[in-house]
């Protein structure tokens, strides 16, 4: 297969989707150096991934409405790629792909195709018989000439500043520190506040320091406070205080970190940071840190299979369990027996 000159990605969110295809795309770029790379990504993804070596970014805003489609017809104006590899089937990317000039438009397969995504397209990807995200992105790379043996290989190399790794040095002088980012995206993916303060004591008794870690909103903030007032040891927070690429380094430099189904998971899994995740409303052999799938702590095939009847294998790729109180089920016993296990394991 000849090398395509130039490649089109486009994959607009979220952190750790993107933080997913970036092990594709340099998959790709390791295979195929003489490729262009140009990747078309939302405003909060480019600010982790400003930097990464070899690859043009092009950054769609879509606080702008209709105004950022028209910005970004004009941007491809005079453009032409050999090939687009459409790794996202939100309808607003969909939408996209109509703007961008390529010859092959490469998507999903027929069972994760989804809001018109096959009409954007006229090739697919080959039909996953394993379901992790990171393997769909991989079919992406397979389709461009890289080898299926690849995944395999599985790097990550994150572009952060000397000014990111000395705030993160700073923060976590201690190496055998334990990062917490008890927020999901969705409150009901969180855990219960009392109990991440219980696992945060049963690490300091183990000699750890603990620091929380998350973004500013008041939801994360409240949780934040939730968590400080129930724990009886001096765990301290970053929540809210760092960067994306700062939370990167932070990430990058923990001995552990424990968070439930949330980007920062992923962004710690491509660092190499051992993750402890927690999982109830997605399958994590479909969304857990690639490196780490063996150390979840996971009840969602029991409640998948209450909710649907069947297990998980024998239903639709993607399906999510449902329920404010799910998470509730993951004890305290089950992630301190998994976080000893880890620490003996990783020899932290």
């Amino acid at each position: 297969m000849t090398a395509p000159s130039s490649i089109c990605i486009l994959r607009l969110s979220a952190i750790g989707d993107v933080c997913n295809a970036v092990a594709a795309v340099q998959a790709i770029q390791a295979a195929q150096p003489q490729s262009q790379i140009t990747w078309i990504i939302g405003k909060l993804e480019y600010s982790l991934l400003e930097g990464l070596p070899g690859v043009e970014f092009i950054v769609f805003d879509k606080r702008h409405g209709k105004q950022a489609f028209k910005d970004f017809k004009q941007q491809m104006r005079g453009r032409r790629f050999d090939v687009l590899l459409h790794m996202q089937v939100a309808l607003r990317a969909n939408w996209l792909a109509r703007l961008i000039p390529a010859k092959r438009k490469i998507g999903f397969d027929k069972q994760r195709a989804k809001e018109l995504h096959s009409l954007f397209i006229n090739e697919r990807i080959r039909a996953q018989t394993s379901p992790h995200v990171l393997e769909g992105f991989f079919a992406f790379a397979e389709k461009v000439g890289v080898a299926p043996e690849a995944l395999a290989h599985t790097e990550w190399r994150m572009p952060l500043a000397e000014s990111d790794l000395a705030f993160a040095a700073e923060q976590l002088p201690n190496r055998r520190t334990v990062v917490i980012v008890p927020a999901a995206s969705n409150k009901e993916r969180n855990w219960l506040p009392e109990r991440y303060a219980a696992v945060a004591d049963h690490a300091h008794q183990l000699g750890f320091e603990v620091v929380l870690c998350g973004g500013p909103s008041d939801s994360e903030r409240e949780l934040e406070r939730q968590i400080l007032q129930t724990s009886t040891s001096a765990v301290r927070s970053l929540i809210g205080r760092t960067t994306l690429k700062q939370l990167q380094a932070v990430l990058t430099r923990a001995a552990l970190v424990i968070a439930p189904d949330t980007g920062p998971a992923h962004m710690a899994n491509a660092a190499g940071t051992p993750v402890l995740g927690l999982y109830g409303h997605a399958n994590p052999t479909r969304t857990g840190p690639w490196r780490y799938r063996d150390w979840v702590v996971e009840v969602y095939h029991q409640h998948v299979e209450q909710q649907r009847g069947k297990p998980a294998n024998a239903l639709p790729w993607g399906v999510r369990v449902k329920g404010e109180d799910v998470m509730a089920s993951i004890e305290v016993s089950a992630v301190c027996e998994r976080f000893d296990a880890m620490v003996q394991h990783f020899g932290l």
